[in-house]
């Protein structure tokens, strides 16, 4: 998996991108929390749950069902969000895919159940340029620095780039429709 400090690259990439008007707080708040959610699985090691039960790490909170579960509660509460029912289920559910997708990139584990509960099987992308961080303590140590810092690299950077690109896009149609 990725470390759970670089999965909200996504949702933050795409609420700089789109402004506080766009993704107000609250909802930005629900994507970052979208995007580490599927890594609540982890609690699985503490019960005994084996790795590649279809409950254990990567399976079902890493699945496409999973996301669109997420996002249709985060949708429910859209008022909470102070969003338009849409654009929460919309920015929640890229928030929540990007996790599987982004561990799917990762050269370490059993792989993602995308497909679950229709299939078990599990997928990695066919380039694996991110380490896999280590899980619990282990984290904090020099290999977690390096993943971590290999992140910085292959997630936050792009995210920003993105981002930055986005936010600065709107700011010059904002200036265009001024003038």
């Amino acid at each position: 998996m990725a470390t759970i400090f670089s999965h909200p690259a996504v949702p933050v990439a795409i609420a700089l991108a789109l402004g506080n008007k766009t993704i107000p707080r609250p909802l930005l708040i629900a994507g970052i929390i979208s995007s580490i959610l599927p890594d609540a699985d982890c609690i699985g090691f503490a019960f005994h749950i084996p790795y590649a039960s279809q409950f254990g790490h990567r399976g079902a909170t890493h699945s496409i069902v999973f996301a669109l579960l997420v996002a249709a509660v985060w949708a429910w509460q859209h008022k909470d969000m102070q969003a338009k029912p849409l654009l929460v289920f919309a920015y929640t559910f890229i928030a929540c895919i990007s996790h599987p997708l982004i561990d799917a990139m990762t050269d370490g584990g059993l792989g993602v159940a995308f497909f679950w509960p229709f299939s078990a099987e599990r997928y990695f992308f066919p380039l694996n340029p991110i380490p896999v961080s280590p899980i619990g303590a282990h984290f904090f140590s020099a290999r977690g620095l390096e993943v971590f810092l290999t992140e910085l690299g292959m997630l936050w950077l792009p995210a920003f780039v993105i981002g930055g690109a986005g936010f600065i896009l709107r700011k010059f149609v904002k200036k265009e429709k001024a003038a």
